[in-house]
């Protein structure tokens, strides 16, 4: 063989429970061709059940799926370990006797699988065309090169880097960053084809993949039950920081509490956007806070789920020109104190607890409903983004918001109905094994590991119970330092306030007419001097409540949420950067009443809301912005 046909063949290793073997092959040879020469070294496989990976256990591939590509276009290069798992034809035959009339058919070599199918959030998408590295500047004692060289001292850092978190105390790595640290290549290898990440799921496999015994509980088996649990930190988070657009949304939730001192609970509406604080971060940005239907309690409320009007309630968010969604809920656990009124007790804290374990088996629950579409999951779904947000007392006795999310550990620990709430809040019990046929539960080893007096590292069994701590994944929250909400306005009554704020359609006629609404005539036809009644009453629709409630009424359109957000115009710094949104026949009403009070120099029009300012002063009165 000449040095060039040899350099052209590739030598690969393929493992399986039959043995070690190499094969030379083209790089342009099918898929099939590998499938016949690990057939004849291995006659009794199954080829329907047969898998490949580039790893001793996860990310099995049928090879089936893989059929019409080449090695190639699949990502093996020459010298590569595969691993290949099977079933015997006997075997194989057993197991599918009793389901053949429903077995699964082998995917076509075209179909996609499941994570090829997923769309993403718009946040995903971003930061997946983006390689997220860590700028360093020029290090003034250890660079030694030019102005446009690099060095190991001023080289971009990896997303995932430990001492970078460390120094800015950044405990858990981004969602983002963690996949990068699990696929750091980005060389075309066949672990690039294959999903990193791997769901956890703590349910027996039922049937058992060995077929060797009747389903669970009748029998179980090491290859059908789930491994020993041990609980540990989340390395990362799906979401790093919770942020409300305007305070004024907390104090419009918090009004029902401090009228009737019960508690109340309410479902974010906002979206995702990259998080500059944290490599390739992602945070949570809340516009609004719809309520619904419950009844507070001084110590705790009631709720349906699920919860009505939902499915309109998410199409009305979507069809905001940025979509928004459902990205967590908020609740209240507020009590004042008995010396003073206008004080709240301090009840959550290192040492009582941050969230009760009747409340973390609730957000598990309600994470395991809103999983995250993904691409690096096999199943297409991976974890979730919503979080849990806590109005709740402080140690001065005032009222701050607390964000959490729960670990992916917990999600499958409640899915696997393994876990359930105490008596005492900060506790997680673990639940009893039941073998009965209705209510079968298998439970593994849990355990959980802590330092002891001395500094040591203990492990220690997690039955019957452990503290709720080693579920938590703590998200940071604030408010921007410029708000500038979607929503302009929070006037209009809220929701399932029954007693406290009636929505009435003679509520939304009366406030119509105080706003002059059946005066306001098309801008075009609008003498100078008026604009400003199109400006406040364009605010006034800009109301998720408002909104919510109309479409129940049938007036208006669908398209009555993206007019009235767009019909607000933003606040601004300059007076060129006008809101691209505003029609244009609104930038001509403009334009005219510059020009009409250009010639008396009595008015100044604000570039910003354009409103008539009659003052000697440099602000507008209505938006105070500058008028230059």
């Amino acid at each position: 063989m000449s040095g060039e046909q040899e350099a052209r063949l590739r030598r690969n290793k393929i493992r399986s429970k039959d043995g070690n073997f190499r094969y030379q092959m083209e790089p342009t040879d099918d898929i099939a061709v590998l499938l016949s020469k690990i057939l004849e070294a291995s006659p009794n496989a199954d080829p329907t059940t047969m898998t490949i990976s580039d790893q001793p256990r996860g990310n099995e591939v049928p090879i089936v799926s893989l059929k019409g590509r080449n090695l190639k276009s699949i990502g093996v290069n020459h010298g590569d370990l595969l691993f290949v798992g099977y079933k015997d034809k006997v075997e194989s035959t057993v197991i599918s006797e009793p389901s053949s009339s429903t077995a699964p058919q082998a995917p076509a070599s075209d179909e996609k699988r499941a994570w090829e199918l997923v769309t993403e959030d718009a946040v995903d998408s971003y930061w997946r065309t983006k390689d997220g590295k860590i700028p360093r500047g020029r290090d003034i004692i250890f660079c030694k090169h030019g102005l446009k060289g690099m060095c190991d001292y001023c080289m971009p850092l990896e997303p995932y880097d430990a001492a970078f978190h460390k120094e800015n105390s950044i405990k858990h790595l981004s969602y983002h960053a963690y996949l990068k640290k699990l696929a750091p290549k980005t060389t075309t290898s066949s672990a690039s084809f294959l999903p990193p990440l791997d769901p956890l799921s703590y349910r027996v496999k039922t049937p058992c993949p060995t077929g060797g015994h009747p389903a669970w509980p009748a029998g179980i088996c090491t290859s059908c039950q789930p491994s020993a649990i041990t609980l540990q930190s989340q390395p990362f988070r799906m979401v790093d920081h919770l942020e409300i657009a305007s305070m004024d949304i907390v104090d419009r939730f918090l009004q029902s509490w401090r009228m009737t001192g019960l508690q109340r609970f309410g479902w974010m509406i906002g979206r995702y956007e990259p998080y500059d604080k944290v490599p390739m971060g992602i945070k949570a940005v809340v516009e609004a806070i719809y309520e619904p239907p419950q009844e507070g309690e001084l110590d705790g409320l009631t709720l349906g789920l699920p919860w009505e009007d939902e499915q309109r309630i998410r199409r009305i968010a979507e069809a905001a020109t940025t979509p928004l969604t459902v990205v967590g809920y908020i609740f209240t656990d507020l009590d004042p104190t008995e010396e003073d009124r206008t004080k709240n007790v301090f009840k959550r804290h290192p040492g009582s607890f941050y969230i009760s374990s009747l409340e973390a088996i609730f957000a598990a629950v309600m994470q395991t409903t809103n999983p995250t579409p993904s691409k690096s999951s096999p199943t297409g779904k991976f974890s979730s983004r919503l979080v849990t947000a806590i109005l709740t007392g402080t140690e001065d006795g005032q009222v701050d918001v607390s964000a959490y999310q729960v670990s992916a550990q917990a999600e499958a620990m409640v899915e696997a109905d393994m876990i359930e709430a105490s008596v005492d809040p900060g506790i997680v019990r673990v639940k009893e094994e039941d073998r009965s046929q209705d209510t079968a539960r298998y439970v593994p080893d849990v355990f959980f590991s802590f330092k002891n007096e001395y500094g040591l590292e203990v492990k220690k069994s997690a039955k019957p119970a452990f503290p709720v701590e080693y579920l938590l994944v703590n998200v940071t929250h604030g408010f921007p330092q410029n708000p500038s909400p979607m929503f302009r306005s929070t006037a209009f009554k809220i929701e399932n306030r029954q007693g406290l704020e009636d929505q009435t359609v003679d509520s939304v006629l009366s406030s119509l007419l105080s706003l002059n609404a059946p005066d306001i005539v098309e801008s075009k036809k609008m003498i100078p001097g008026q604009a400003h009644k199109t400006f406040e009453l364009a605010k006034w629709l800009s109301d998720l409540h408002l909104i919510a409630f109309l479409d129940t009424t049938q007036l208006l359109s669908p398209t009555l949420m993206t007019f009235a957000r767009e019909s607000a115009p933003r606040n601004t710094h300059s007076s060129s950067a006008m809101d691209e949104d505003i029609p244009q026949d609104v930038l001509d009403q403009i334009a005219a009443e510059q020009a009409a009070s250009g010639g008396s120099g009595a008015a100044r029009i604000c570039p910003h809301c354009t409103y008539e300012n009659y003052h000697g002063g440099h602000d507008c009165e209505v938006c105070g912005l500058p008028l230059q």
